[in-house]
């Protein structure tokens, strides 16, 4: 109760959500960037410690109620499964296939660049997953949170909340802007595990192919629904042992390398 009477909070969602919806959407070059966008960066400003604009009590009855809102969002796109179940169910190898992108593409991409940048054991906390909270559970399970691994997918963790949405809000407008990629496919990659994440991408896709806005938002929900399910077993048998893995076999290599000069 004492959160849904923090009116400073409402207040200012209620300001901001007027000034975005009144700045619109704007296009620059082939992105375009939509009112949620406005709302996460003007948030993430008005959230400074040296405005003092928000007290730290407010930010987290803020987080409280955006948890709310991400299940209202989240049973909200769910209801758009059941009528394109047939669709869904037609599409079911390319949903799964598609979940291999968001599981070894973060680990054979992600790994070697953050070795590369001198990242050592955290590398493999960091980008076995998108660091949502069923990835730090894991981690925090097998290796304890104050681990090299442990302050690897927290670091993860925080960037995804702060520039995540952000992030793929700006990606999805570009990719669908480009018009390469077939809308379906756009919207399954939306659906890499976090409701935020997946509702950013879903804007630009969605505005963009107005006749198909139904099927994108249900198969971007199948996705989603299936990273977050089923990603438990992939991340725990196959994610984290194989960025093990892969971290152990490049920093062999790089001090047999080392070794030789």
């Amino acid at each position: 109760m004492e959160i849904l009477k923090d009116y400073r909070v409402h207040l200012l969602a209620l300001l901001v959500v007027i000034v975005c919806e009144f700045i619109g959407r704007q296009t620059i070059w082939v992105i375009t960037v939509y009112p949620m966008l406005y709302a996460m960066i003007i948030g993430g400003i008005i959230s400074l410690p040296k405005l003092k604009i928000l007290k730290e009590k407010n930010m987290h009855n803020a987080s409280a109620v955006m948890i709310v809102t991400l299940m209202l969002l989240i049973a909200k796109l769910g209801v758009s499964v059941g009528p394109k179940i047939n669709e869904i169910l037609n599409a079911k190898m390319a949903l799964i296939f598609q979940e291999l992108g968001h599981f070894a593409g973060t680990i054979l991409l992600g790994l070697p660049l953050a070795m590369m940048l001198g990242m050592g054991r955290e590398a493999v906390g960091a980008t076995y997953s998108v660091a949502r909270e069923p990835n730090i559970a894991i981690v925090a399970d097998k290796y304890g949170l104050d681990s090299p691994e442990g302050r690897g997918v927290m670091a993860m963790y925080v960037c995804g909340t702060l520039y995540g949405a952000i992030w793929m809000s700006v990606l999805a407008s570009f990719m669908a802007q480009l018009d390469i990629i077939h809308p379906y496919a756009l919207a399954m990659g939306a659906g890499v595990g976090s409701g935020s994440m997946m509702a950013a991408s879903l804007a630009p896709i969605s505005d963009l192919y107005p006749e198909m806005a139904g099927d994108i938002k249900a198969y971007a929900t199948a996705a989603n629904l299936m990273s977050s399910v089923l990603g438990i077993y992939i991340y725990i048998l196959f994610s984290l042992p194989f960025a093990s893995f892969l971290y152990n076999f490049f920093a062999r290599f790089r001090r047999q390398k080392s070794g030789a000069n």
